[in-house]
């Protein structure tokens, strides 16, 4: 069982988080996020994205447990009785996950460096097909894909857009990236890859003029790219704490079976 002393309570601008965060206010003594040692984050998906994406930019990174009071909730644990938060966070197991770094170049030649916890998407940014070159470590796999877009996602991320692109659901622990396309025509018949996550994908626009692409860095957007560039980022892992039973690992397994 772990002791978190000094615990932050960071609360999701909705009307519904707004609401439930009265039965936790006086719980515990909370205290600002930079003397925190574990944060409590009361939302939804993208309330705990946002959060993990502040930590990684003021590069100070510690343990999150989510509590869901959003729709899906997939990173968070079921919001119960507020008078155990305590306990339950003691008892708390630790995943760690690591984000995928996003090195893109747009148009103009301008360089921008982003992190994405779910996944990077190329999308197309008008009724033109897309056309994009797909390579993973330095080899040139697909010359041109013809689509509506294409994205890279975790394993943590691979229940979200990736699961909706009719991508393949990974296991936390299983080192690997799923390459999924959106909505291809060429070539017809691909449904994407499975790798290992030490590899390296780059993604090169043909005709970007023409047919104009952005890159969407889980909540991000970077508008007429060139070519994106992206690999996980080993330094910058993230820990979230989940109930015992409700680990997101058992929850990708479950995930699978759904129907």
């Amino acid at each position: 069982m772990t002791d978190y002393r000094r615990l932050a309570l960071l609360v999701s601008d909705t009307e519904r988080a707004q609401e439930a965060a009265a039965g936790f206010r006086d719980i515990a003594d909370w205290v600002p996020i930079e003397e925190a040692e574990a944060a409590v984050v009361l939302g939804g998906d993208g309330f705990m994205l946002q959060t993990l994406h502040a930590m990684l930019d003021s590069d100070r990174v510690i343990p999150v447990y989510g509590l869901n009071v959003g729709t899906v909730g997939f990173l968070m644990n079921r919001n119960r009785n507020p008078d155990t938060l305590l306990t339950r966070i003691g008892r708390a197991k630790p995943v760690t996950i690591s984000p995928l770094s996003m090195q893109a170049t747009t148009q103009d030649g301008t360089q921008h460096r982003f992190c994405a916890i779910n996944e990077v998407s190329l999308l197309r940014e008008t009724r033109q097909t897309a056309k994009i070159e797909v390579s993973v470590d330095g080899k040139a796999r697909i010359k041109e894909l013809v689509c509506d877009g294409v994205l890279l996602a975790t394993p943590a991320g691979s229940t979200a857009y990736n699961l909706s692109a009719d991508g393949p659901i990974l296991p936390l622990d299983s080192h690997l990236l799923a390459l999924t396309p959106i909505s291809a025509f060429r070539p017809r018949r691909w449904k994407g890859a499975i790798l290992p996550d030490r590899s390296r994908v780059t993604f090169r626009v043909n005709e970007p003029n023409k047919r104009p692409v952005s890159a969407v860095a889980d909540q991000k957007e970077l508008r007429d790219v060139a070519e994106v560039s992206l690999e996980i980022a080993q330094d910058s892992e993230l820990t979230l704490l989940f109930d015992p039973g409700h680990a997101l690992d058992e929850r990708i397994v479950a995930e699978q079976f759904v129907v």
